[in-house]
């Protein structure tokens, strides 16, 4: 009953509930929508996206995480993949949604590329102390993402930007 970050180890964490709430209302998920989900983690989120009706390609990195997911998320929607988070899962693409579930400093042209036309990615950026719910929607091989909410968001490895200089 805490709306707050759940420490799961490995330096990862499960949102609160109500940044898993405010982006599956933003990725406005449809019964047979191909959905890439990015950081599946204990495999929470890709069981609601399954109950909604997504066809759901979950992919987590750390292999812990994995074997609980698939042990406690059952759903046969659900096709749980292992992997590297910063490259989704080429082989399955394009994806009508890519929901990223941790904040990212930068998006990846891997995972951007694996959208379809027409096809929404909701994620968290983080944009120096801030992270901002956003989302976007495809269109000419180009996204546009748009702030939507202020929220604290667990912070996903492997997504950060590039370091310059600074005073």
């Amino acid at each position: 009953y805490n709306d707050r970050p759940i420490a799961l180890g490995h330096g990862r964490m499960l949102n609160p509930p109500l940044v898993t709430g405010r982006m599956l209302v933003a990725a406005a998920i449809r019964p047979g929508m191909r959905v890439l989900l990015v950081g599946s983690a204990t495999g929470y989120v890709a069981a609601l996206l399954a109950t909604l009706g997504a066809e759901v390609h979950a992919l987590e990195e750390q292999v812990e995480l994995m074997a609980a997911a698939r042990t406690a998320a059952t759903n046969p929607a659900i096709r749980w993949i292992e992997g590297p988070l910063v490259e989704g899962v080429r082989k399955a693409a394009p994806f009508d949604c890519i929901l990223i579930d941790g904040a990212i400093e930068q998006l990846p042209d891997a995972i951007t590329s694996q959208l379809a036309d027409g096809g929404k990615l909701v994620a968290a950026k983080r944009e120096g102390a801030v992270t901002r719910l956003v989302h976007g929607i495809k269109a000419g091989g180009a996204i546009t993402l748009r702030s939507f909410a202020d929220m604290d968001v667990a912070l996903l490895p492997g997504f950060a930007a590039p370091r310059g200089f600074s005073f």
